[in-house]
């Protein structure tokens, strides 16, 4: 796509439906769709109006604006690690997510990474509004319309919630959270719309994201890929740990894994890209005839022998893998010394120390594997840490969730007795081996308040640049892309640069 349309967040999204059985790259981003894609064809009926979900679920792992590092939700979870300390880029390598990891990218208002990361969650919106605006009237089982009108209010909750983590400070439970937090766009429309502030947008979050686990409470979705009130209530658990409401995201969390069990130690070492993986609770399957080629996450972050993962194999923290017990299986997941030769490495590719080996791919031929978004063991380390929070009546309930994971990982660990700010940075510390790669630590600096430091590692200074930087400083928010800017008229303004 050359240029954005001065309403590109807006488009009414139909023609996203178009991707379940194309591969066409981002250029159907067009203002007016085909004539024969109107809203009273695409929703006549619920087996039509399916197509706008399955729309939806393919943009989800599509390559957007030509860009091998924008590849759907693949690049948004490799930029939210590059931001954070336990995520070593090892090499320059072909250069990709170089300016991301320096916290350059971000703070530059004309870069493709904030129009990637604008333009990706506000076309899913776009489509949600479409969605939740047309498909009463479909003709079809009362089911398929809850099954698909609710995916559309928790997918637009998620989007949102997304958005507003990256492009409006941080949510503060004890402040007025009244600074500009992103447009709130809530129908089909074009024109342009004022920022909202972050308290808003979160008050919408939680409307929409209610509403969903509520129209999908007693639905059975036909694969992990669709959303289903799990999925619901587990982003429901995030965004009110994000919000410092620890009830709820105990709550939700709990509720949320319920039917997941933790995989054994055993599938923690088959790759992490097999959706059937128990403990999933939403992802995606990659099907053969989408292929990715160098625009996948396992492309970055794997085993497919991609430039990238030749030059640049990326490791964990070394401050983070030496705290982890030899007994832990996710020991197991890198190589301290980058000179194992039992060590798996790509084809071609070059070895550091710390690497690792947590993405296996069935065939490294082929960089399709599946990807996953939600899984039980985080919904675990929410409610455990949420516990921990309430304070003193609910601590020995947070040891217990964090013993039921933890020992899953290594059956040495004895149940916690630390309390207080202790037991809180264990269950933190436990969250960062868990999650490692998976898009969750640089909003999880955010969340927490905490500084970046990447300090007394291995981290390369001349690589990263960016080795420290304090609590709250404005280089913690996402520039708006100039293009919003610009073609909104000034509309939608900037944050401070």
């Amino acid at each position: 796509m050359k240029k954005l349309s001065k309403n590109y967040k807006y488009i009414l999204g139909l023609v996203l439906l178009l991707l379940a059985g194309s591969g066409c790259k981002k250029d159907y981003l067009q203002l007016t769709p085909p004539a024969s894609q109107t809203p009273e064809n695409i929703f006549a009926t619920t087996k039509n109006a399916m197509a706008t979900i399955n729309g939806i679920h393919r943009v989800m792992y599509v390559q957007w604006y030509g860009r091998q590092s924008e590849g759907g939700l693949s690049g948004h979870f490799l930029y939210m690690e590059v931001l954070g300390e336990d995520f070593v880029m090892t090499a320059r390598a072909n250069g990709w997510f170089v300016s991301e990891y320096s916290w350059l990218a971000h703070r530059n208002e004309n870069a493709t990474m904030l129009r990637y990361s604008y333009g990706f969650f506000y076309s899913i919106i776009g489509n949600c509004n479409m969605i939740i605006a047309n498909i009463d009237n479909a003709v079809g089982p009362e089911e398929e319309r809850r099954l698909i009108k609710g995916q559309a209010y928790a997918y637009r909750a998620w989007a949102y919630f997304n958005l507003v983590q990256m492009f409006g400070e941080r949510y503060d439970k004890n402040g007025p959270n009244n600074t500009p937090g992103v447009s709130l766009v809530l129908e089909p429309r074009t024109g342009s719309l004022p920022r909202n502030t972050v308290a808003e947008v979160y008050d919408q979050i939680n409307q929409d994201i209610d509403e969903a686990i509520r129209i999908l409470d007693g639905i059975t979705r036909p694969h992990k890929s669709h959303i289903d009130v799990n999925v619901a209530k587990g982003i429901k658990a995030r965004i009110a740990l994000t919000q410092q409401d620890w009830e709820n995201a105990a709550k939700y969390a709990r509720e949320a894994r319920q039917g997941y069990p933790l995989m054994t130690r055993e599938d923690y070492m088959k790759g992490f890209t097999d959706i059937n993986n128990r403990e999933w609770i939403w992802g995606i399957r990659h099907r053969d005839d989408h292929p990715t080629y160098f625009y996948s996450f396992y492309a970055y972050l794997g085993d497919f022998s991609s430039t990238n993962t030749r030059g640049n194999p990326k490791a964990i923290f070394a401050p983070l893998y030496n705290r982890i017990s030899p007994t832990d299986i996710r020991k197991q997941l890198w190589d301290p010394t980058g000179a194992d030769p039992e060590f798996p490495v790509v084809n071609g590719g070059t070895r550091f120390p710390y690497m690792t080996r947590k993405f296996r791919l069935a065939n490294p031929g082929n960089s399709n594997g599946d990807l996953v978004f939600m899984r039980a063991a985080e919904m675990y380390l929410i409610e455990a840490e949420a516990l921990a929070r309430i304070g003193d009546a609910r601590e020995e309930e947070a040891k217990d969730v964090l013993y039921e994971l933890a020992v899953a990982r290594d059956p040495d660990y004895t149940r916690s007795t630390n309390t207080g700010e202790d037991l809180i940075d264990e269950i933190l510390f436990q969250r960062r081996v868990e999650l490692w790669a998976e898009g969750f630590r640089f909003l999880d600096l955010k969340r927490l308040n905490m500084p970046l430091d990447r300090t007394g590692g291995n981290h390369d200074n001349s690589l990263a640049q960016k080795m420290t930087e304090p609590a709250g400083t404005k280089n913690w928010v996402f520039l708006i892309p100039r293009q919003e800017i610009e073609y909104t008229l000034g509309v939608v303004q900037q944050n401070p640069l």
